[in-house]
């Protein structure tokens, strides 16, 4: 049942993937956490570490999401370069910095961190001008220096410690730059490779410098086979999410995003 139950949460984390740039944490991290926290005691060392387990696994089914998603979205004529590059290699400087500081928190933080930032920024989406409704510039603006260098930085850093990839940050950011939600949630996922690359790395080698042994299957705190049926079900539901890509009404696109971060919010706030 644990197995059924991740491969069926892997395949909605392609859909979401796909449609909207949730390379996998925000459907990962509050399922293997509480699958964690309730199939091993508290005395367990996977008990103890099922917050770390979560997000760097997340990381990992990441990086298989994230790149299949940006070659369809690639393919759709989706993506736009100079929002991708430099931005995305600023990004991947900062996920090496929140992996690391991400190995030496209490899980319990990480996991209280995760429902402050989801409630701030669905909060932000909310109410402040821009993110529900786009802008009637004719002409997208481009990001400014300081957005994609210190903006950059500073998406890997909260982005890998919360093992979600970044689009919860890249896709406002740019649909206030006039973006439409397809495009948005489209450069989503190339912007999430270089956290879900640098994170997995970070979080197999630094997990060498604890005193736990998490067993056979694990690489650092990479569970390896949550990580093989998560992304058999992933691809199933990029499959099956492709077709819809850019059909969705914008408005109601970016209804169902907030919507699924307030979801994603009380799965994980719920003990």
């Amino acid at each position: 049942m644990f197995y059924v139950l991740l491969a069926c949460f892997g395949c909605l984390s392609g859909v979401t993937a796909v449609l909207f740039g949730f390379g996998g944490g925000f459907v990962v991290v509050p399922l293997l956490y509480r699958m964690l926290t309730a199939s091993h005691g508290t005395d367990d060392p996977i008990g103890q570490s099922a917050m770390h387990i979560a997000v760097a696994t997340s990381t990992c089914v990441m990086i298989v999401n994230a790149l299949i998603a940006t070659v369809k979205h690639h393919r759709a004529g989706n993506l736009i370069c100079h929002y991708v590059w430099p931005l995305g290699g600023f990004i991947g400087l900062g996920a090496i910095i929140g992996a690391v500081v991400a190995m030496w928190s209490n899980s319990e933080v990480i996991r209280y961190a995760f429902i402050v930032y989801l409630g701030v920024t669905i909060l932000d989406c909310l109410f402040r001008r821009g993110f529900l409704t786009q802008s009637d510039a004719a002409v997208p603006r481009r990001l400014s220096s300081t957005e994609v260098s210190a903006g950059g930085i500073s998406i890997g850093v909260i982005a890998t410690f919360l093992g979600v990839g970044g689009s919860v940050m890249t896709v406002p950011l740019l649909r206030r730059c006039g973006l439409n939600m397809s495009r948005a949630t489209s450069m989503a996922n190339p912007l999430s490779l270089p956290v879900a690359v640098a994170g997995t790395l970070t979080y197999m080698l630094m997990a060498g410098f604890t005193e736990f042994d998490l067993g056979a299957w694990f690489v650092g705190y990479v569970d390896l086979m949550a990580f093989a049926v998560l992304t058999l079900g992933a691809l199933l539901g990029i499959r099956l999410a492709t077709p819809w890509i850019g059909r969705i009404p914008d408005r109601l696109h970016a209804w169902v995003y907030i919507g699924l971060l307030v979801v994603v919010m009380l799965g994980i706030s719920i003990r």
